[in-house]
């Protein structure tokens, strides 16, 4: 363990850390701090720098000096909670900027229709991935598995859909 001033250059380089692949920036509460380390790493030429952001205006600058990827986990997690809080969303994960895959439950109308007649991606815009029946079979567990264009779906099921996120929301909000 090295205890080091990251704003500061010549510190950095004692430490060797212009041979390093990946870096994470994760002061929360000096922006100013963050920003500085942010910026002397990438002064150092570190290929891969993550950094943690308490503002959007803080990951903004972070962006534009060198961070390769910006996280900001209290952000994240109050937009999950509040998708969490709505309609019949019971975990939620963002992968990418307007695309996140979901477990619900189903709606009513596709209960008990093949997934292949069930117009789910045609009328939503969602793709039933995975599904884990309230009811396994005699003498198994429940378990998620794959979905298939034959799966019939029941009430309480559990299933993993995947699409944008408007119609991922639109999916778990109808009855």
């Amino acid at each position: 363990m090295v205890t080091a001033d990251a704003t500061d250059l010549k510190a950095l380089r004692q430490l060797g850390v212009d041979e390093f692949r990946r870096a994470v920036v994760a002061i929360g509460t000096d922006i100013q701090a963050s920003i500085l380390a942010t910026s002397l790493l990438s002064e150092l030429g570190i290929p891969d720098i993550w950094a943690k952001a308490i503002s959007d205006q803080h990951r903004h600058i972070l962006t534009r000096v060198g961070t390769h990827r910006v996280v900001a986990p209290e952000h994240d997690m109050g937009e999950r909670v509040a998708h969490l809080l709505s309609g019949r969303i019971l975990d939620y994960v963002e992968v990418d900027a307007d695309f996140a895959v979901v477990k619900t439950t189903p709606p009513r109308e596709v209960v008990g229709v093949p997934l292949r007649d069930s117009r789910v991606r045609s009328r939503w815009g969602v793709t039933v991935v995975a599904v884990k029946p309230q009811a396994p079979p005699m003498g198994r567990r429940a378990e998620f598995t794959h979905a298939t264009p034959d799966t019939l779906l029941g009430y309480g099921d559990l299933i993993l859909i995947v699409g944008p996120i408007n119609n991922v929301e639109r999916f778990a909000a109808s009855e």
